[in-house]
């Protein structure tokens, strides 16, 4: 059986439609019972990580993407016997900073 790439099922616009139904739900909250606003604030602060959360895994999943395309592009690449069928890949990956912005540029 071929390894398949592990799909996501999270859906990250559904994620923030119900963080932001939550903070509104909060905000209201707050309101009717502002006794309780050390809750509040703790709930608040629940929310915004789950928002920066929500966020890192948009990036992760778009920065996975882009080294999957680097890397088919390297695959072409070598397959077409360019000179340099590493440049795609490492090319990526200084882009996600994962090498240093010089050197090891194109052969």
């Amino acid at each position: 059986m071929p390894n398949r790439p592990h799909r996501t099922t999270l859906d990250l616009q559904e994620a923030r439609n119900r963080n932001r139904i939550a903070r509104e739900t909060l905000a209201h909250l707050s309101d009717a019972m502002p006794r309780l606003t050390t809750v509040w604030l703790r709930l608040d602060h629940a929310l915004t990580n789950a928002s920066l959360l929500i966020a890192e895994a948009g990036e992760l999943r778009r920065d996975s993407a882009n080294l999957a395309a680097a890397a088919r592009a390297t695959l072409h690449a070598h397959h077409d016997a360019e000179p340099d069928p590493l440049y795609y890949l490492r090319d990526e990956l200084r882009a996600q900073g994962f090498l240093p912005p010089d050197g090891w540029g194109r052969a």
